[in-house]
């Protein structure tokens, strides 16, 4: 019998904890569901740091569709996701799977573990995300959570045409036909092949918060990066 089969069937056999299921509150456990919305959506097939909770419910665990990021512990642990099954990984994600890559540390309280089984027994069937917003648990932007908002066609200042590294500093060239130093450590290239990222061959730079100093390129794919970047010192001739 498997460590995940014999933590589960622990779980099972304490009363404690089936009680404090049956009294599991949706409301206060729609506040606590605030501590995942950094990393899932609701929204079936958006997968962010986490994959996507929409119908989660009753599938086995580590087979999200188009999800890859699963610890092989997680990919190997062979059990559905049930009541029971989700109290002892939000209890200890790193107890009940060693090795996972869900860096959440657990809830160790009983009640407010309850409280959020209850509410993602709801929200994690198919469709769940639109069903807690028509009830008024949640917010509507809880079901994209932190996904950003498609990038579309941009605007000549922010397509990027060309980028040239030489020293420690990258030259961006932009539609405006503009090319712009900045200090390497400033700029971070991205890829964001989803729906939300840049059509393909148009890379966008955008601003990257702090003092107005630092930006993200964003890229489609590897293959746009690879060929946009290229190691220059040779001023670009307007």
């Amino acid at each position: 019998m498997s460590r995940v089969t014999l933590f589960l069937a622990a779980l099972a056999s304490l009363s404690v904890v089936s009680a404090a299921r049956a009294d599991g509150d949706l409301r206060r456990g729609a506040q606590v569901y605030r501590a995942c919305v950094a990393c899932h959506a609701l929204e079936p097939g958006l997968h962010l740091s986490g994959p996507s909770l929409d119908g989660f419910m009753g599938r086995v665990a580590g087979t999200a569709e188009g999800f890859v990021r699963y610890s092989s512990g997680l990919k190997d642990a062979d059990f559905s996701w049930n009541a029971a099954a989700l109290d002892g990984w939000l209890k200890d994600p790193a107890g009940m799977i060693p090795g996972t890559y869900m860096t959440f540390r657990g809830i160790d309280d009983p009640l407010a573990r309850a409280d959020l089984v209850a509410f993602l027994e709801i929200a994690g069937q198919p469709g769940g995300g639109r069903k807690v917003v028509d009830e008024g648990l949640v917010p509507a932007g809880w079901v994209r959570a932190g996904a950003p908002e498609p990038i579309g066609e941009p605007s000549p200042k922010m397509h990027v045409t060309a980028i040239r590294h030489c020293g420690d500093s990258y030259f961006i060239t932009t539609g405006e036909g503009r090319e712009t130093p900045y200090w390497e450590k400033n700029i971070r290239l991205k890829i964001d092949s989803a729906e939300t990222g840049p059509p393909v061959g148009v890379p966008v730079i955008l601003g990257a918060g702090m003092g107005g100093d630092r930006f993200s390129v964003i890229f489609r794919s590897l293959a746009d990066l690879q060929q946009f970047v290229t190691e220059s010192c040779e001023a670009r001739r307007t």
